[in-house]
C-alpha cells in the first residue's frame, strides 16, 4: 500500500501499527511520533482512532465490497459463473486490502466494538446471500458461508507457508470457488445431486 498524500500516509502507518501491537494499544500519539508530526497535524485528518479505521475501511474494503455487490446485484438471477466471478472480484478486493484484512483477523475483539464491525459484517452477509441459492440446503449453505471464510483466513492462517500473498489468494479462490460449485450443484441435497 504505498499511498502518496498525508492521509494516505496516515492511515498506512496507523495500519501497520495497529496490526502489529493492537488496535487498542495503539494511540494517536504513537501514529503521529512515528510520522513525524504533532498531534494537532493528526487531528486535522482523523478525530478519533475509530474514525481513522473507518476511514481504512471505507477506502479499502467497503467501497470496493460495495462495487462488487452492485454488480452481483446488476447480474441477477445468479448463475453458477456468476457466482464465481462475485467470489474472484471478491478476492482481488480483500488481497488489495491484505494489511486491513490482517487488522481484521488480529483485532476481532476490538472491531465488534466498532460501528465499521458491523458495516463490514452487513456487507459480508449480502455477499454470502448472493452466493448462496435462496432455498439450499443447510449444508450447502455452510459451503457458501466457508467459501467466504477461507478467502479472508487464508492470508492469516497460512502466514508461516512459503507462498507469497497472489499464490495464497489463488489457492483459497479455488477452495472457494469449489465449495460454491459444489453447493451451486445441490451437494447437500438428499439426493446428492
Amino acid at each position: 500500500m504505498s499511498r502518496g498524500n498525508t492521509r494516505q500516509r496516515i492511515q498506512d502507518v496507523a495500519l501497520e501499527l495497529f496490526a502489529e501491537r493492537g488496535y487498542e494499544k495503539t494511540s494517536l500519539r504513537e501514529i503521529a511520533e512515528h510520522l513525524g508530526v504533532t498531534k494537532a497535524a493528526l487531528y486535522y485528518h482523523f478525530k478519533t482512532k475509530e474514525d481513522l479505521v473507518t476511514s481504512l475501511f471505507e477506502d479499502l474494503v467497503l467501497g470496493p465490497a460495495d462495487e462488487v455487490i452492485t454488480w452481483a446485484e446488476a447480474h441477477q438471477p445468479t448463475s453458477l459463473e456468476t457466482k464465481l466471478e462475485i467470489l474472484n472480484r471478491y478476492s482481488e478486493c480483500i488481497s488489495n486490502a491484505f494489511p486491513l484484512v490482517r487488522f481484521m483477523h488480529e483485532n476481532q475483539a476490538a472491531l465488534r466494538e466498532l460501528s465499521i464491525g458491523e458495516l463490514m459484517k452487513q456487507r459480508i452477509l449480502t455477499l454470502l446471500e448472493l452466493i448462496k441459492d435462496q432455498d439450499a440446503a443447510l449444508s450447502d449453505q455452510v459451503r457458501c458461508a466457508s467459501a467466504l471464510f477461507t478467502m479472508h483466513s487464508t492470508f492469516f492462517t497460512l502466514q508461516g507457508t512459503d507462498a507469497d500473498q497472489e499464490e495464497k489468494r489463488k489457492a483459497a479462490l479455488e477452495v472457494a470457488q469449489d465449495l460454491v460449485t459444489a453447493a451451486h450443484h445441490g451437494a447437500g441435497s438428499p439426493s446428492g445431486t
